[in-house]
């Protein structure tokens, strides 16, 4: 069964850490993988992504802040979130750039594709 999971959120004061890891089973990442968020179900935003070659891009308000990484050996994509601000509220996903065989994909930020369920991150 291919599947992507998204783990590590949860509730936390302002200036907190929150480290967020995305496991994929049934498939290896061989793409790049997105971070997004989503903020009251409905409006998107790319956080980072980290491509096969391990550099990495960052959307402007998260440099700093978010570090993402990638464990080849466990399959996993981390996003190390310090600093966490209010804002920051939101359920986060990833996604890999290129689909795996046999991945089931469903409509999400404006596309169609391969997401796990999310996972909430909570700033207050």
């Amino acid at each position: 069964d291919v599947q992507l999971v998204e783990s590590g959120g949860g509730s936390v004061q302002p200036g907190g850490s929150l480290r967020l890891s995305c496991t994929g089973s049934g498939f290896i990442f061989v793409s790049a993988v997105e971070w997004f968020r989503q903020v009251d179900g409905h409006t998107c935003e790319l956080v980072s992504r980290i491509n096969p070659d391990g550099t990495t891009y960052y959307t402007d308000s998260f440099k700093g802040r978010f570090t993402i990484s990638q464990d080849n050996a466990k399959n996993t994509v981390f996003l190390q979130m310090d600093n966490l601000k209010p804002e920051d509220t939101a359920v986060y996903y990833c996604t890999p750039k290129d689909t795996p065989a046999g991945a089931r994909m469903r409509p999400m930020c404006g596309g169609f594709g391969f997401w796990g369920q999310g996972t909430q991150v909570t700033v207050s």
